[in-house]
């Protein structure tokens, strides 16, 4: 089941499998909305949420394929949930987690670092071989790499750490009914949602690609091929302007 989290009238959906199967098998288009991990700093390619129109989101839930997810209505202070056994074994799963992580990193920078003592050991102590000639000075040359490298430091300020695209463990969340209205589903009932929604679901069940037409003045955008959607087809893809004639209103 698609998990759709609702949030004050948008609909935002997390996880990338349900992305990608809500786009090649429902053909539902929606738009990423959220900053990419590697490039944060930039708009011009976003990735997720994919968030998706009201009309869209109702869809894929009457189709049986998605459920409206919202927060509860009552959540804790922030007092009492410093001390929720859950929320505590939650910290301390994390804790251990980063330490395990430091711990391996350690041990593969310590392995790395003796293998480039091992590589470089000849040079180094030629080196310091000839610096203590040249000071007329008398010893042994080191040539041990163990005698070469000091004691290895690996700071904890330079491990790495993995920052997860979507949530490790579900927090707290409770199915919203879109047939009721509510703070984070306002559309139920509304004769504006409603008509928006059948000529969308029109459009739909014809076999076209629809995305938002606000860019344009409109409220739809009608594709006839995914292919034009993605620009598949180049950037000058052919665009099907589809005016539909609903109550009264005109449709691009």
């Amino acid at each position: 089941m698609i998990r759709i989290h609702v949030l004050e009238g948008k609909a935002f959906v997390w996880n990338a499998a349900d992305a990608q199967r809500i786009r090649e098998q429902h053909r539902i288009i929606g738009t990423l909305v959220g900053a990419l991990a590697r490039k944060p700093r930039q708009n011009v390619r976003l990735g997720l949420p994919l968030q998706l129109l009201p009309e869209e989101a109702r869809l894929l839930v009457e189709k049986g394929v998605a459920t409206l997810l919202k927060k509860p209505a009552s959540q804790p202070l922030a007092d009492d949930a410093g001390q929720d056994p859950l929320i505590l074994e939650a910290v301390a799963a994390y804790q251990k987690q980063q330490e395990e992580s430091y711990q391996e990193q350690l041990r593969l920078a310590s392995e790395q670092r003796k293998t480039l003592m091992d590589t470089l050991a000849e040079r180094i102590a030629q080196g310091r071989a000839k610096k203590q000639q040249q000071k007329g000075e008398e010893g042994e040359s080191l040539s041990k790499p163990a005698d070469l490298e000091p004691s290895f430091v690996f700071p904890r300020e330079a491990m790495m750490v993995q920052i997860p695209t979507e949530r490790t463990q579900r927090g707290q969340e409770e199915v919203a009914d879109w047939r009721l209205p509510s703070k984070d589903w306002p559309y139920s009932g509304q004769p504006e949602h409603e008509m928006r929604y059948h000529v969308f679901q029109n459009l739909w069940e014809r076999g076209y690609y629809i995305t938002s037409g606000s860019k344009f003045g409109g409220d739809f955008l009608v594709y006839p091929g995914r292919g034009n959607v993605w620009g598949w087809q180049g950037v000058g893809g052919t665009l099907v302007k589809l005016i539909k004639k609903f109550k009264g209103r005109t449709y691009l």
